[in-house]
This record gives C-alpha cells, sequence and structure tokens, in this order.
C-alpha cells in the first residue's frame, strides 16, 4: 500500500481522506443496525396470569443476529409492544442478557420449556460505549424464550412467574412443569 504523502498529498489533505473515510464507514454500518432492528416479523402474543389475559405485539427474534442486535439504538418501546427471543435448544440459568447500547429501561421475563414464566428482571439501560462494562442479567433458571417489554410492564398487571406465554407457532396453553 502506497503511503498517502507519496502520493502527493498533504498532512492536512490526508488527514482530510482519512476521516471523511471513518465518517463514510460509520454512517454506512448505521442503516444496517437500524434496519435490522425494525425490520423484524411482528406478532401477536397473549400472557394468561392470575385469570386475566393480556395482549402484546412482538417483534419475533429468532436468529443469532436478530437476538444479538435486540432493541438496541431504540429511544422507545410502544407501551403493549416488546420483543420476543426464540431459542431452538433450552439456555442455562447462568446465560442471560444484557443492556449495551439499549436506551430503554426494560423488564425481562425467562420463559421455560413448559411456556411458564421462570423468572422476571428488571434491566436498566447500560450508559458505557464499553461493552464489557455493561453487567449481565442472567436468567436464574434454564429457558427457550425471553421476553423484554418496558420496564414496570410485568409489576403493573400483577404478572408473576408461573405465567403462561402463548405466540404463534407454539401450542396453546402451557403444560405442567416436570
Amino acid at each position: 500500500m502506497t503511503p498517502l504523502y507519496r502520493l502527493g498529498l498533504s498532512t492536512r489533505a490526508s488527514l482530510a481522506l482519512l476521516l471523511l473515510v471513518a465518517v463514510v464507514m460509520l454512517v454506512w454500518r448505521w442503516p444496517a443496525v437500524a434496519e435490522s432492528t425494525t425490520a423484524l416479523e411482528r406478532q401477536p402474543l397473549r400472557i394468561d396470569a392470575g385469570g386475566e389475559v393480556f395482549r402484546l405485539e412482538v417483534e419475533m427474534a429468532r436468529t443469532a443476529d436478530e437476538r444479538r442486535i435486540g432493541l438496541m439504538d431504540r429511544d422507545s418501546l410502544a407501551p403493549d409492544a416488546g420483543m420476543l427471543f426464540l431459542y431452538d435448544r433450552i439456555q442455562p440459568p447462568q446465560s442471560g442478557f444484557w443492556m449495551y447500547r439499549t436506551r430503554i429501561p426494560l423488564d425481562i421475563a425467562f420463559i421455560d420449556a413448559h411456556g411458564r414464566i421462570a423468572t422476571i428482571h428488571t434491566m436498566e439501560p447500560c450508559p458505557s460505549d464499553t461493552p464489557r462494562e455493561c453487567p449481565a442479567t442472567l436468567a436464574g433458571a434454564h429457558y427457550q424464550a425471553a421476553l423484554e417489554v418496558n420496564a414496570g410492564y410485568f409489576a403493573e398487571r400483577g404478572i408473576e412467574e408461573g405465567a403462561c406465554v402463548v405466540w404463534p407457532g407454539r401450542k396453546q396453553g402451557c403444560s405442567a412443569a416436570d
């Protein structure tokens, strides 16, 4: 690779060119992130809790990339909306979620293989620009899906562990825990 000064560019012109390349690279990546977080399939979801039924419209995060991006870089989430993270295999209790680049305080419900909420946690946005400085919220139970909603959603509606969660593609109702 030929150094820029050998091409006859001054130091100032070289720095300006490098800055332009850096800006183009950042701008190029931003639409890809924004598009991938808003282009997810939306489905109705139902939570049966204590004789009441609550309905949400959720974005379905099915692939590893969709789950990795999650609700990053969003400024808001509609009151009856959320994101459902689906897994092909049961996830261990020591795995979980983090709030890197997530601006919205969220509740997360970890849903077991029977369709029941196993644990519920509240997660606060992480202000750090460094991913490793953002704490993880561990599930604390085996899970096959996770539901993120606005912080306070579950408590405000009296939704607790054991509530049944149903979405398209999952059989109706919840089976008894083994």
